[in-house]
């Protein structure tokens, strides 16, 4: 089901609106059908405005926009990128169907995109905050426990509501992952973010780092490999959330490899929450966990993978329909921002058939409307 046809060309002097007409079947959200909605001043409108002229005549199976509540415009391998590769990166992700971006820790100041009618919009979480030389090189405030509260009270105000913090990383000296942080700091550091109105969220791998961070109120753990029969009923009863990033979840042989020689503790470690990566990502979503979708793009991973990170949800065991949401409908809903409501900003895409019998579909979008304006 797909058709994309202009019907007339642009303005006249009558001053008839030139809007933008889908039709199909447009999925406001998962049991909510309607069978066509209008664009109107980059806006979405369910009723035909009086006197409107229909220009371009869009056909097929319409979501919101997804979301990828994981991702790094602005960032590469190597640190903080130049505005024209994050321009890329942000078409890239854009044309992949992903419109409404979580940036999950970035050194690049991305506020330009916010300009770009063109480009997805940004929730920004400031900066990464880690232990001193305990993350990537250039990526993050590498500092120490005692300014933790100072430094996430300044991401607070930076981002857009959210704050980042390094859970844990390799130590060096234990040979593995540890925990980044005493419990009495994060506490504080975490009501401070609250305080400022920013949910916290952090990077964690390992098993030792999540009941401290779940109980000192964090919102959200990223990857979240090291989730147990012990921490998962921890995490439900908080209402703390996950975004798994299967997709680089895959990379963690690769990684465990290059440090055989000298962590063998680390490295076998990595493999084993490798092995088990479905069974904790199924087994958080059957414990009522909200999992979200995300791909961690923007460090080594190229941008664009949303559509491949729902198929990995659904082969670790989640249901289709529950895994398309979790980049759809609940994921919107969590981070704020509106679906395809009445009034809402025109951020869609249509595919040629639909989604929710098959979420490979995701990947070959037919058009992808951003703010009213068809881009593909």
């Amino acid at each position: 089901m797909s058709d994309v046809s202009d019907v007339s060309g642009p303005g006249d002097a009558s001053g008839a609106s030139d809007v933008l007409h889908v039709k199909g079947r447009v999925l406001v959200g998962p049991d909510e059908v309607r069978d066509e909605l209008w664009v109107v001043g980059g806006r979405v409108s369910y009723d035909r405005p009086p006197g409107a002229r229909e220009i371009t005549t869009v056909t097929g199976w319409v979501l919101p926009g997804l979301v990828d509540a994981h991702c790094h415009v602005g960032l590469d391998a190597h640190g903080p990128v130049d505005a024209g590769t994050a321009e890329r990166q942000a078409l890239t992700d854009r044309d992949a169907g992903t419109l409404l971006i979580r940036d999950a820790g970035s050194p690049s100041d991305t506020r330009w995109i916010d300009d770009r009618e063109d480009l997805p919009k940004i929730i920004r979480a400031g900066r990464h905050i880690a232990r001193t030389r305990r993350y990537i090189r250039n990526y993050a405030h590498e500092i120490e426990p005692a300014d933790l509260v100072e430094y996430v009270g300044r991401e607070a105000r930076r981002g857009d509501g959210w704050v980042k913090l390094v859970g844990d990383w390799i130590d060096r000296d234990a040979g593995d992952l540890t925990a980044c942080w005493p419990r009495a700091e994060v506490e504080a550091a975490i009501a401070e973010a609250h305080r400022l109105g920013a949910r916290v969220t952090a990077h964690c791998f390992a098993e030792d780092s999540l009941r401290d961070l779940v109980e000192a109120g964090i919102d959200c753990i990223e990857h979240a490999t090291g989730l147990t029969e012990d921490t998962i009923p921890l995490f439900a009863e908080r209402g703390v959330a996950i975004v798994p990033t299967l997709v680089n979840i895959a990379t963690f042989p690769k990684l465990a490899a290059g440090g055989d020689a000298k962590f063998p503790r680390w490295s076998a470690h990595m493999r084993r929450l490798h092995e088990r990566r479905y069974d904790t990502v199924r087994a958080a979503h059957d414990a009522g966990i909200q999992v979200y979708v995300g791909t961690d793009a923007g460090g080594s991973l190229p941008h664009g993978l949303v559509a491949a990170e729902v198929a990995e949800l659904v082969k670790a065991g989640i249901p289709a329909l529950d895994a398309l949401s979790a980049t759809a409908w609940a994921a919107r809903a969590w981070l704020g921002r509106p679906g395809l409501t009445e009034g809402a900003p025109a951020d869609l895409v249509v595919y040629d058939a639909d989604p929710r019998a098959d979420v490979g579909v995701l990947a070959q979008p037919r058009r992808v409307v951003v703010d009213g304006r068809a881009r593909a």
